[in-house]
């Protein structure tokens, strides 16, 4: 009895993990993308909601280590919404380029996965995979604000998959996946008025300069490239265009 129970129970699990969930409506979705337009817009509410970009960009710096075979010593997220990736291995080679060139084009190529979750209208298994992304990135962070960063932004996808509505996961859904499509655009045109005035002399662009012998210029027209089509292209599958 208990084994029968067991398969359903997994059975459920498995079957309202690969489902699908219908969308909100077209009006909502636009809603969505311009409550996420603000929150990547005014000065204040983005010192905020960067902290949530920052997640993204060492996530996915972290993320190619590990692809790459790289050892991950850790993430460390700070109240200024800067971060720091630290991992081991050869300071050279595909490995390295590939990890450093993962943090400005994370943000903007999760919100093009997420947008064609979505576009399928698989809403679940976007909450879940991002709440699996967070758990995983949880390990690997070594201060109290990078963890607590960590655990509220899990918490806030644990809350509403499991005790929210359908409507309302789906709307939380869309403005996640607008966020990281917006979020994603800005600050790589921080980092381009940074280095025209001078500063961040050792940012990701400068790094891959040096490990390429490409002039960060280059590389900061890759990141330009990432965000605004990855908008374009996420944007369009979220509204069904």
């Amino acid at each position: 009895m208990n084994s029968t129970t067991d398969s359903s129970a997994t059975a459920g699990l498995w079957d309202r993990l690969t489902g699908i969930q219908t969308p909100p409506a077209l009006w909502l979705v636009i809603v969505t993308g311009v409550v996420a337009l603000v929150a990547v817009g005014p000065r204040p509410l983005w010192r905020l909601s960067r902290n949530a970009v920052t997640i993204a960009h060492e996530g996915g710096h972290g993320l190619l280590a590990l692809l790459t075979g790289r050892r991950l010593d850790g993430i460390r997220l700070h109240s200024d919404t800067s971060g720091v990736t630290v991992s081991r291995g050869k300071p050279t080679g595909l490995g390295m380029i590939l990890t450093a060139a993962a943090g400005y084009t994370a943000p903007s190529l999760l919100g093009l996965g997420g947008a064609a979750l979505l576009s399928a209208h698989r809403i679940t298994l976007l909450l879940w995979a991002a709440t699996a992304l967070l758990l995983a990135m949880l390990v690997m962070i070594r201060n109290a604000y990078g963890a607590l960063t960590v655990v509220l932004s899990g918490a806030a996808f644990v809350m509403v998959s499991w005790l929210a509505p359908a409507e309302v996961q789906a709307v939380f859904a869309y403005l996640v996946v607008w966020f990281l499509l917006l979020g994603g655009v800005r600050p790589v045109f921080e980092l381009g008025a940074k280095r025209r005035h001078g500063g961040a002399p050792d940012s990701d662009a400068d790094q891959l300069g040096r490990l390429t012998h490409v002039h960060p210029v280059a590389w900061l027209l890759l990141f330009h490239a990432v965000a605004l089509c990855s908008l374009i292209g996420g944007g369009r599958w979220l509204l069904g265009l």
